[in-house]
């Protein structure tokens, strides 16, 4: 999605993967295996380093859960960002069977964007900081504080790249 932006991507994997980026996205998947992953391939530090550092960073669904700020229910050695002042509880949008998609009304878009959601996590807390980009049945579901964008649905399963492009504009 952001190479048909024109934009130039590197697979982040180690340090030296990193120091190439100016910003990072920060994808679905299982968001305890991905902090255990980023913790033992020592990525953990110098991504929060750089989030520190105002590095644009943009998390969706995991992604989104590891740069909240606090996790209702994730697992005690679970390691994450605080980088946007958010309270997220995992998959509260249930299982895989209950995934779903709808279209969604964003700020700074003409028409509604159609999202997916596919184990979702739900915001169950917004700080007074963050701007809220899009709801879907009064729970935040696309959000921005600062340099950091979080989506709680996959943008990037769709052909639409209008979500990717909203981040862009931080780079």
């Amino acid at each position: 999605m952001l190479q048909s932006l024109g934009a130039d991507t590197v697979q982040v994997r180690t340090r030296q993967d990193l120091n190439l980026v100016d910003a990072l996205v920060m994808p679905g998947g299982e968001s305890t295996t991905m902090s255990h992953l980023l913790s033992t391939s020592q990525l953990f530090d110098p991504i929060a380093e750089r989030i520190k550092d105002a590095m644009p960073v943009f998390g969706t669904c995991a992604g989104m859960i590891l740069l909240a700020k606090s996790i209702a229910d994730g697992r005690l050695d679970q390691r994450f960002y605080g980088a946007i002042d958010i309270d997220i509880q995992r998959n509260a949008y249930g299982r895989q069977v209950e995934s779903f998609e709808t279209d969604l009304d964003v700020e700074g878009l003409e028409s509604p964007f159609h999202a997916m959601f596919i184990r979702a996590p739900q915001v169950v807390r917004v700080g007074a900081d963050v701007e809220v980009l899009s709801m879907h049945e009064d729970k935040v579901v696309l959000a921005r504080q600062g340099s950091v964008m979080v989506a709680s649905f996959h943008p990037e399963l769709t052909s639409d790249s209008r979500i990717h492009s909203l981040f862009l504009q931080e780079v």
